[in-house]
């Protein structure tokens, strides 16, 4: 008994490590492996490592996440993406464990007026998006324990890049920036991604499958920059931006396309455990907080 932690070292990985401990009565300790400690590329590798632990749950938290890149390397984000999920899912059918897996709101094209159900139509627009359709479908189709949680606009204290730490580190270096206003979607940090796949854990038995989680609230990215800044201003953060101009879509153009409409439902979710996600501006400060800690 065990529980089996893939991608560890993400932004949301890091957080996992910190909240899954807390299920060792019920599924055992945690065995959180990295990239150095698992090849996710290399599938017999996954097999194998699965049967060597034998865990009860295994928690997938690795993924190829640079989404323009994947445009040109389509193989490695749908190695990563669609083969290694199917691998563990295969994995974990084998050893009679439970999956939870993170999935992504740009499996969705952003063409809607309202926040996306989980039952609505996927239609990726990117090869990124497509992958992690593609890794969803490959989960579906081997394992029944299984919840798949898709979330958006991700950003934490750890891991290299993210919004968040890539407008503070553009905000210390430049007095003004543009920042894409027709794209919506609602800003959710790692920590209460962690929290809510931990929670959802004790219900993947009963409640299996297909889950949708973000903060709460909605923003362009043009606004999410703006309450960063004030935010980090509040704190103490030396900035040295002065004017955040918003841009479109077509202003900045990008090898990937970008869905505009990125809002998830989450009120599945919410039923299933009871109650609501903090608020992303609540949220941000909290994690700023954080930040602040550790590199101080």
């Amino acid at each position: 008994m065990s529980i089996l932690l893939v991608g560890a070292q993400g932004q949301v990985g890091q957080e996992l490590q910190q909240t899954l401990v807390r299920l060792a009565p019920t599924y055992g300790p945690l065995v959180a492996l990295g990239r150095a400690q698992l090849d996710l590329t290399d599938l017999d590798a996954i097999a194998s490592k699965v049967s060597a632990i034998q865990p009860a749950l295994i928690v997938n938290a690795a993924a190829y996440t640079a989404v323009d890149k994947a445009e040109s390397e389509r193989a490695l984000a749908f190695k990563l993406n669609a083969e290694a999920p199917g691998a563990l899912a295969k994995a974990a059918a084998e050893c009679n464990a439970a999956l939870m897996h993170i999935s992504t709101d740009y499996v969705f094209s952003g063409q809607a007026a309202s926040p996306w159900l989980e039952t609505d139509e996927t239609n990726p627009l990117s090869v990124y998006g497509q992958s992690k359709l593609a890794g969803e479908v490959a989960i579906r189709s081997v394992l029944a324990q299984h919840i798949i949680l898709r979330t958006a606009w991700v950003y934490g204290v750890y891991g290299k890049g993210n919004f968040v730490k890539t407008m503070l580190r553009l905000g210390k270096e430049r007095s003004q920036l543009g920042v894409v206003a027709d794209q919506i979607g609602s800003p959710t940090w790692a920590y209460d991604i962690a929290h809510t796949l931990t929670q959802l854990s004790e219900k993947v038995e009963h409640s299996p499958g297909t889950y949708h989680f973000t903060n709460s609230g909605t923003a362009s990215w043009h606004e999410f920059a703006v309450a960063i800044f004030e935010e980090a201003r509040s704190l103490g953060i030396p900035l040295a931006v002065e004017t955040v101009n918003p841009i479109t879509t077509a202003d900045y153009p990008t090898p990937a396309k970008r869905p505009p409409y990125s809002v998830l439902n989450c009120q599945k979710v919410a039923n299933l455990l009871g109650h609501d996600a903090p608020n992303w501006r609540q949220s941000l400060k909290k994690m700023l907080q954080q930040y602040m800690q550790v590199i101080s």
